[in-house]
């Protein structure tokens, strides 16, 4: 398969089933019909395009790893911290990020590149995050997991993709992990599904309906590659 005919990004597979399921239904109604299989909707802007149609620069694609680590590194703070239990829940997931993008950006210095300062769309996610996860830990916890969803899917194919466009192939550590990736997706999923258990229909529809504002950050953080 060519760059050009690359098809739509598969989730890793994985068992499904509980709330889960319900979140997995809610975020694929947000991707594109170009970004993952079973997308439903039309892309609007070229960051909602499939990533063969990107035209990445290495100065973007600085701007997004080191708004993503940002991102990242403040979700494993708050985890950490759990200023509500359940988030204790979530630690040590496997799915962390944050370390392994601070070896890339150390790599990308060592090259001779300048690393810039974390841009808006990372900091205004970080921000919010941090407040969200004080005041409403059901809107907090989609996040938590379109985050590190997102990037397990179709952060794969993006990584993937841009390496053979911009970086020579080479393999960056935000796209490794220690372990089976289904394995520790389903795990994660495992604990999702633990927590909502006790939750009400209209505790569990507030967690879905963040999907949207949870989809509309980090596309604002993506967007950043093309830049």
């Amino acid at each position: 398969m060519t760059l050009t005919e690359a098809a739509p990004v598969e989730v890793p597979r994985i068992k499904h089933g509980g709330f889960a399921d319900e979140m997995r239904s809610a975020a694929m109604k947000l991707h594109t019909r170009e970004q993952a299989r079973g997308g439903e909707k039309e892309a609007e802007g070229p960051e909602e395009r499939s990533v063969a149609k990107w035209e990445p620069t290495i100065e973007g694609y600085l701007k997004f790893l080191v708004d993503s680590y940002m991102v990242f590194y403040t979700l494993e703070g708050i985890v950490h911290k759990a200023a509500h239990p359940c988030y204790a829940e979530f630690r040590n997931t496997g799915l962390e990020r944050s370390d392994n993008l601070a070896k890339d950006l150390e790599w990308f210095k060592d090259q001779g590149q300048a690393i810039p300062e974390p841009s808006d769309p990372g900091v205004r996610y970080a921000s919010f995050l941090e407040d969200l996860s004080e005041k409403d830990a059901l809107a907090f916890i989609c996040h938590f997991y379109n985050i590190y969803c997102g990037h397990s899917a179709g952060g794969q194919m993006i990584g993937k993709k841009i390496a053979e466009k911009i970086l020579d192939k080479k393999q960056l550590e935000f796209y490794k992990w220690d372990g089976e990736l289904p394995q520790l997706l389903q795990a994660a999923r495992e604990k999702l599904n633990r927590v909502s258990e006790g939750w009400t229909m209209e505790e569990k529809n507030r967690c879905l309906e963040e999907t949207g504002q949870s989809f509309k950050y980090s596309r604002n953080i993506f967007r950043l590659i093309l830049m």
